[in-house]
C-alpha cells in the first residue's frame, strides 16, 4: 500500500525523492503517514482538500478490496 501512495503522489510534487510513507499498524487499523517536502504539502492537499480526499478514496478502495483492517491516510506537516 505504501508503494501505491508513492505512485499517486510522485507526479504531484516537485521533490519526489523526499516522499516518505510509513505504516503504523495496530490490532484493528493501519495508519499510513505520508510526509513530503514542506513546499509540496499544498499540492498534496489541494484546494479544499480535494487531492487529499482523492488519495484517501483510492487507498480506502484498494484496502477494502484486499479485506484489510480499517485504513487511514495522514498527511504530515
Amino acid at each position: 500500500m505504501e508503494q501505491l501512495i508513492e505512485t499517486i503522489v510522485k507526479p504531484l510534487v516537485d521533490f519526489p525523492d523526499e516522499i516518505s510513507v510509513t505504516a503504523d499498524e495496530s490490532a484493528n487499523r493501519i495508519v499510513y503517514k505520508l510526509s513530503v517536502h514542506p513546499s509540496d504539502i499544498g499540492k498534496v492537499i489541494g484546494k479544499q482538500g480535494s487531492v487529499a480526499k482523492a488519495i484517501r478514496a483510492i487507498v480506502y478502495s484498494a484496502a477494502s478490496s484486499h479485506r484489510m483492517k480499517k485504513t487511514y491516510v495522514d498527511i504530515l506537516d
